[in-house]
């Protein structure tokens, strides 16, 4: 008998250890009570990157407009950059635009061109060494172009649906149609973390001269997978709250499920950014447009979890019903 009640004393001790834990999750950080200043920030990122798309645009690689792209490394000095235009001047390139790699390598681009005039390039530049070579037509540009558009309409599709239906219990406290809420959510997530990879990468084109091909797009999808993870972690919590731990308020739970799910978040975004950083710093130039892409989406796919997602679910609405 003192065996059981020393059992349901220690059930008893564990429940209150939990509830306190809770609501020391509560108060650690008021996320709600900054909500103002989230929008702001996300409003002025949105801005300014709507406006890099508008007024900029993307810088198109090869993979989009057509077109042919060489690497080569010199193993003796590296001529200046109008030196190396004016060397291939005579083989009707058409633009010949002549970027800088690592200490000793260039990148040249120009129209699409032969095997043929492939040979000459390498025979009129000397000493080199060829690192890689891509060659695409203006047709299977344009066709990556508009595959690029669908891959990434489609795999927004498939992300509302899958949480709405993943959500769908919530009705039980809010009625029909909840689960739509906090698909439109998550949705209304991942635009704005794609928007502002777009305009950085606007930005990066038009004052770096930084180009986006099909390495870009697999590193939007990846990042849309990644935002979209970490925003259903925070709504997993918030519905377990709302089933299963009343608190007061939506407010309330909303707070307490962001604070207990918080760290978590920040461990997964944080490794991962640490290793994508020292790839961007070690790896070569041709991937480096990837990893800033993956960079800047898992930053800010981390930080809009919590100020758009989460707080969306707060509009117009205060109490549990």
């Amino acid at each position: 008998m003192n065996f059981t009640n020393r059992g349901e004393s220690h059930i008893r001790d564990l429940r209150k250890f939990v509830v306190n834990s809770r609501k020391f999750a509560i108060f650690m950080f008021d996320f709600i009570r900054y909500r103002n200043i989230f929008f702001i920030i996300s409003g002025v990122a949105l801005t300014a990157s709507i406006l890099a798309l508008i007024f900029f645009g993307f810088r198109l690689g090869i993979d989009f407009n057509g077109g042919s792209m060489m690497e080569v490394e010199y193993q003796g000095q590296r001529p200046a950059n109008p030196e190396i235009q004016k060397i291939l001047a005579e083989l009707d390139l058409g633009e010949i635009k002549v970027q800088v790699s690592g200490d000793q390598g260039v990148i040249l681009r120009f129209k699409e061109i032969s095997e043929e005039t492939h040979q000459q390039i390498l025979s009129s530049l000397g000493n080199v060494e060829e690192k890689r070579f891509e060659s695409i037509g203006p047709v299977i540009g344009q066709e990556l172009k508009t595959k690029a558009k669908w891959a990434v309409f489609l795999a927004l599709l498939a992300i509302i649906f899958y949480i709405v239906w993943a959500f769908r219990k919530i009705a039980r406290l809010f009625g029909q149609g909840e689960s739509w809420r906090y698909g439109f959510g998550a949705i209304l997530a991942l635009t704005h973390d794609v928007l502002i990879v777009f305009g950085f990468f606007a930005f990066m084109g038009h004052f770096k001269g930084m180009e986006i091909d099909a390495a870009f797009i697999i590193a939007i999808l990846t990042v849309l997978g990644y935002s979209v993870n970490d925003t259903i972690v925070v709504y997993d919590r918030i519905r377990e709250n709302l089933l299963v731990h009343k608190f007061k308020t939506l407010t309330q739970t909303v707070n307490a499920s962001i604070n207990e799910t918080l760290i978590r978040s920040l461990n997964t975004s944080l490794t991962t950014i640490f290793a994508l950083l020292a790839v961007c710093f070690f790896g070569g130039d041709s991937i480096r447009g990837f990893i800033l892409a993956m960079i800047i989406g898992i930053a800010v796919g981390t930080y809009s979890s919590i100020a758009v997602a989460s707080q969306f679910l707060l509009f117009k609405r205060i109490k549990i019903k």
